[in-house]
């Protein structure tokens, strides 16, 4: 069995506990660095370049820019960054302020379908060597302005950071009617194939793999 330890450190560049704890359990040793990057000044850099941008086009080039901006640091390390964008016909959502403006944005989703929209990728001396991306579709129930206050109070202050203000792993499964899509993207690692990319740089040297 080929080892999916890669030839060189591994770094995930994600503070997101979900993210740490898909990768801890796929096998491979890594070092956890977070991307200081501003995701919402990136967003809406990105937005401005190109009005027209697909949700999907967006997570990956965060991943990527996140990613790369770890990568500067570390030249002999493979970096993993993945991001996720939230769309419902077409508008994108960002993570919100407080929790207030949480529940405004779940009433909003609240009843509908939207997409979750996942990019991983890795970077090597801020080349991109591999990148994968997915789509969710889910559908959320209808939900009383009680049932919001009641669960982002119990949700607590973490599910700010998710998009969407849910962590199916968790309360959030609560919020929803249906769900088509890998469960990886939802968490916001799509991990699928990205061990077999590992794998491959453990059965190569730098040189024979990456030219």
């Amino acid at each position: 069995m080929t080892s999916l330890e890669p030839t060189m450190p591994l770094i995930l560049a994600s503070n997101s506990a979900a993210r740490q704890s898909l990768l801890c359990r796929a096998g491979p040793d890594f070092t956890v660095i977070p991307s200081d990057l501003d995701e919402a000044a990136s967003k809406m850099e990105l937005q401005r370049q190109d009005t027209q941008a697909p949700a999907q086009e967006i997570a990956g080039a965060l991943a990527c820019a996140k990613a790369r901006s770890v990568a500067q640091g570390y030249p002999d390390a493979l970096v993993i960054r993945a991001d996720q964008v939230l769309s419902a016909d077409d508008e994108l959502f960002n993570k919100a302020a407080d929790p207030a403006a949480a529940a405004a944005e779940l009433k909003r989703l609240a009843g509908r379908r939207h997409k979750l929209h996942a990019t991983v990728c890795v970077m090597w001396a801020e080349k991109l060597m591999w990148q994968h991306s997915e789509t969710a579709n889910i559908w959320m129930r209808p939900l009383s302005d009680d049932f919001i206050a009641g669960y982002l109070d119990r949700a607590g202050a973490e599910v700010l950071w998710s998009v969407g203000y849910y962590q199916i792993e968790g309360l959030g499964v609560q919020l929803f009617d249906s769900i088509e899509g890998d469960y990886f993207t939802i968490l916001g690692l799509p991990l699928l194939l990205l061990p077999a990319f590992l794998r491959t740089q453990a059965e190569g040297s730098r040189e024979s793999t990456w030219q």
